[in-house]
Parts: structure tokens; sequence; C-alpha cells
């Protein structure tokens, strides 16, 4: 059967096509392992990590931000006035110091992803786990501006969660880049 079935073939007997000799074959699938249409080799270094190493160099990266940001709050560089009110204040102040932490922690993060991925081509988090980022090629964009693409569409979360066969995510894609182990 050279496709699905329709349920007029089925009454047919078979399609159009096939009995005039003109059915096409199916394209070549050339995914062999995640990976291998990039160029990268299908293990070891310079391969394409798996998603649990990426989504652990995402959250201590995360957490690294947070306690940068909780520790500028609490050494009295930003929020004070917040940290105050929620103190002495109740549940709205608190809030409003929740959100502030939140949003300054994805400010940090972002801001540490785009510096240190355009330096480093990786972060704290992602070099503990053993992952960098690096460039396919596909856009020939300065770096920096690629790092910039790439986070600011992270930060977004949907982008990086819809993948390819690849586990490239929007992020990745639309920057031209490609999460690889080290």
């Amino acid at each position: 059967m050279v496709g699905p079935r329709r349920a007029a073939d089925t009454v047919k007997g078979m399609s159009d096509d096939s009995r005039k000799g003109t059915a096409k074959a199916a394209p070549e699938d050339d995914f062999i392992y995640r990976g291998n249409r990039l160029g990268l080799p299908e293990s070891g270094t310079g391969s394409i990590p798996g998603v649990v190493r990426r989504l652990v160099g995402l959250a201590l990266d995360w957490a690294f931000a947070s306690m940068l940001v909780m520790g500028a709050i609490n050494i009295g560089l930003i929020g004070q006035e917040l940290a105050a009110a929620a103190a002495s204040g109740g549940e709205e102040e608190t809030f409003a110091l929740t959100n502030f932490t939140t949003l300054s922690t994805l400010m940090v993060y972002a801001a540490m992803n785009i510096l240190l991925l355009t330096l480093f081509g990786t972060t704290v988090g992602r070099r503990l786990v053993g992952v960098g980022i690096t460039a396919t090629g596909e856009r020939g964009w300065p770096w920096i501006a690629s790092m910039a693409v790439r986070t600011l569409l992270l930060c977004l979360v949907i982008p990086a969660v819809v993948h390819d066969r690849d586990t490239r995510g929007l992020h990745d894609r639309a920057a031209g880049t490609v999460a690889t182990r080290y």
C-alpha cells in the first residue's frame, strides 16, 4: 500500500493513481537520530542532549537568577519600599513583592543568558550539566543578536515547549542555534 487508504479506495479496490502506474513512492525519511540532519554526532561531545539535561540546566540558571535577586533585595539594592511594606503590611503588599521578585528574576535570567551565551556559549547551569549552545549556520546574524532572540523567545516559554524531531524548540530554530553536549 502506497499510503493510507481512503474510503473510496476500498470500494474501488485501489486508487486511480496506482491503477495508472503513477503512484509516487513515499519520500525518504532522513531522521535517523536527533541531530543527524544538522550534521551532529549521535552521542558524545557535540551531540544533542536530552530534554531532562536541558531542563535541569534551565532550573539551575533560574535558581541562580532567583538567588541574585533575593540577595539584592535582602541587602537593600532593589525593592526596599516593597520589602518594608510587605514586612509590615498585609496580603496586597506581599503579592506586590512576589510580582516584583518574579519579574526581577526573569529580567536577571534574561540578562544573564544573553551575556553568558554571547561570551561563552553556555551559562552556569547549562555548564554544570554539560550543555552548550552552538550556531547551526542557518542565520547570518551576529551572535549577540541570535542570543537575544533565543533568550527573549525562551522567556516567553511557549516557543521553547514547541519543538521538532531534533528537540530544537522554536526559540532555537528562530535564532539558528542548537543545544549540544560538552
